[in-house]
């Protein structure tokens, strides 16, 4: 077994999928390292790929109307990060930049997605863990909005 598909067997995430499933994803895989104050992607680019933080932070902002990007969350060793590449129009929601360096797994979600049509098995395993993913990270920002931006009468 490849070092990444040991990491994938062993992650969370990925708990519960087949071992055919692990060894697809862990041949899309490629391993990266960004610097601090790096940007990942930016919200509006074409997203085509996932990734998986194993060491460093990242932080997952949201330009504001006026000043500077708003960080919504701040992703640590072991999450994921990156949905857009699931979803038309297949573009960035956010932007990721790093606040250390930091060492991830990029996958090719073009790839994936591909594979998810084919296998809708696999597809609709991986569609639900990508769906709970998106609902945290919607409501954290969400909540970071309004904690940011505090109108009376807003909950």
């Amino acid at each position: 077994m490849s070092s990444i598909e040991d990491y994938l067997s062993g992650h969370g995430f990925f708990t519960g999928l087949d071992e055919s499933s692990i060894k697809f994803l862990s041949d899309t895989a490629t391993k990266i390292r960004i610097k601090e104050g790096d940007v990942l992607f930016k919200q509006g680019e074409k997203a085509d790929k996932f990734f998986l933080l194993r060491s460093g932070q990242i932080a997952v902002q949201v330009p504001a109307l006026m000043g500077p990007m708003l960080d919504i969350q701040t992703l640590g060793t072991d999450q994921i990060l990156g949905w857009s590449w699931l979803i038309s129009p297949y573009r960035w929601s956010f932007q990721a930049r790093a606040l250390a360096d930091s060492e991830l797994i990029e996958f090719d979600g073009s790839a994936i997605l591909a594979h998810c049509e084919e296998n809708t098995k696999f597809g609709y395993e991986l569609f639900k863990r990508f769906a709970a993913l998106m609902s945290e990270r919607l409501d954290a920002a969400r909540q970071k909005m309004m904690d940011q931006w505090d109108p009376p009468g807003f909950a």
